[in-house]
């Protein structure tokens, strides 16, 4: 090993603590700033840029702030020092230095070409989004409230129109975005953009696995504040709810899929243990997570948990958070197991509460969904510049962009034609060009992206997907309500008159 690079000081030690305290103060005053303008944005009826969008715009400027005005301190050089004897990365790794030993800890893989004045950059380093974090804290309860508010009557009537686009329409989504940038690799290999080799085509079918994460969050506030119609409503959010745990489980299969011999040709046994995996995965998780719920319902009915409000408020918490615990302990998907542990309480727990639990845990996930949904969007934000790996291309960029609006087309029109075969109450054109309009990307897709990004193909995946949640949150989140307008689709609907009125209409049909 070479001569190593000067150690850091106790002094060192607690600028780096203090640097901690700084990077949370940032992220409370962007959060401070989002609610301020959400506010504002409230107050004037201002819906061309939603909430997230403000969140993002805050982060890029936080972001630009942090690269360009922070720079790396001398014991934060990044030095790249060579140790030959090491064949593989370790987890924990023993280094005598002076006859001081010191523990380090593995944190990701570097790319050599990556490597730069901004890698020792300390502040920059924290404030680059962490997956686990993502994944363990800020997800479930942004899943759970998602199935916990669902409206139950109009979920389960549009039960088979929803599993229809959830399932069978982020398949198609993910081949169809897997083989167009297929075909724009192999222009990029032509045009020697890329090397024969680095990106394979189960490269193109993970991006297109993670790009089939649909995240109309800023769609379906501007839906719920308008009231639009029930029908559209449901139909896309338990689609984006669905799509959202199947592209989860669908990215992790194909990136167990592994060919023995050609990493670009089709190995059907590789093929099945995938399906079979994603399969297995699923309907686990859908168990696990409907069986901590099942239990929830027992404990609330049978037991006097409803005389301490407190008590019971805390037990509902904790049952849902262990669905979530368990099942990414037992190396299922936990995001899955929170989701219909959320549907299910909503269906079974919540009425055996009493009445000040119910608006307790109505509320305490309604809040932390809005703080968590907030924070990953300033994040995104934040990543176009703390992130350091970032590879721009714009051919690739270009390729992914007529992909995803390609695949969002042959998702919706073909399933909904063939929906409408067999449904008594058809899915409008109109309805169906909201839909197609609302395919935006969001927060899973970039942390699916974020999740790795050891290899170039990865790095230039994160790079186009967050310029794609930018586009789509800020022009098709702004363009909402004049495309409401547009396609003349029913606002300032009340969902039970308007299921008492469909209820009515279909009695007096029976009866003719």
């Amino acid at each position: 090993m070479e001569k190593p690079r000067k150690l850091g000081s106790v002094k060192d030690e607690d600028h780096f603590y203090h640097q901690g305290a700084l990077e949370l103060l940032v992220f409370n005053f962007l959060l401070i700033l989002t609610i301020l303008t959400i506010w504002l944005f409230k107050n004037h009826r201002f819906r061309f840029l939603h909430e997230t969008g403000g969140a993002m715009v805050y982060g890029l400027t936080m972001g630009l702030i942090l690269r360009y005005a922070t720079a790396p301190s001398d014991f934060e050089s990044g030095t790249v020092y060579d140790c030959e004897k090491l064949k593989t990365g370790l987890p924990t790794l023993l280094v005598n230095v002076t006859n001081q030993v010191y523990e380090y800890q593995y944190k990701r893989e570097i790319s050599r070409h990556n490597v730069n004045a901004h890698q020792g950059n300390m502040m920059l380093q924290k404030m680059t989004f962490d997956p686990s974090i993502f994944f363990n804290v800020l997800l479930p309860p942004i899943i759970f409230h998602a199935g916990y508010s669902l409206k139950k009557r109009h979920f389960f009537r549009n039960l088979g129109s929803i599993l229809a686009y959830a399932f069978v329409g982020t398949a198609i989504s993910c081949i169809v975005i897997g083989l167009i940038m297929y075909g724009f690799v192999q222009a990029m290999v032509q045009l020697s953009q890329l090397k024969k080799g680095d990106f394979h085509f189960t490269d193109c079918l993970l991006f297109g696995s993670l790009m089939s994460a649909t995240d109309p969050v800023t769609v379906l506030a501007i839906f719920h504040e308008l009231h639009v119609d029930t029908d559209l409503y449901t139909l896309l959010f338990g689609e984006s709810v669905l799509n959202d745990a199947v592209a989860i489980v669908l990215t992790h299969s194909i990136s167990i899929y592994s060919p023995k011999e050609n990493p670009n040709a089709f190995d059907a046994a590789a093929f099945f243990q995938s399906v079979g995996n994603f399969l297995g995965i699923f309907a686990g998780s859908f168990a696990m997570g409907s069986a901590y719920a099942i239990v929830a319902a027992l404990l609330t009915k049978f037991t006097k948990l409803c005389d301490f409000p407190m008590l019971e408020t805390g037990l509902f918490f904790l049952l849902s958070w262990s669905a979530f615990l368990s099942a990414e302990a037992a190396g299922l998907t936990g995001i899955v197991a929170v989701l219909f542990c959320g549907v299910t309480q909503a269906h079974y727990t919540y009425n055996n509460l009493s009445a000040d639990s119910k608006m307790r845990t109505k509320q305490l996930f309604e809040f932390m969904n809005f703080l968590a949904e907030n924070v990953i969007f300033c994040y995104m934000g934040l990543a176009l510049f703390t992130f350091q790996n970032h590879i721009f291309n714009a051919l690739f960029i270009f390729g992914a962009f007529v992909a995803i609006f390609i695949a969002r087309a042959c998702n919706i029109y073909p399933i909904s034609f063939i929906l409408n075969l067999g449904r008594k109450q058809k899915i409008p054109r109109n309805f169906q060009h909201m839909m197609m309009f609302s395919g935006l990307r969001g927060a899973i897709a970039f942390a699916l992206a974020i999740r790795d990004t050891d290899s170039q193909p990865k790095q230039m995946m994160l790079t186009t997907t967050l310029l794609i949640v930018f586009f789509t949150v800020w022009v098709f989140g702004g363009g909402t309500t004049p495309m409401l307008a547009w396609l003349q689709i029913r606002v300032g609907v009340d969902p039970d008159e308007d299921l008492k009125t469909e209820t009515a209409t279909q009695a007096s049909c029976n009866l003719k």
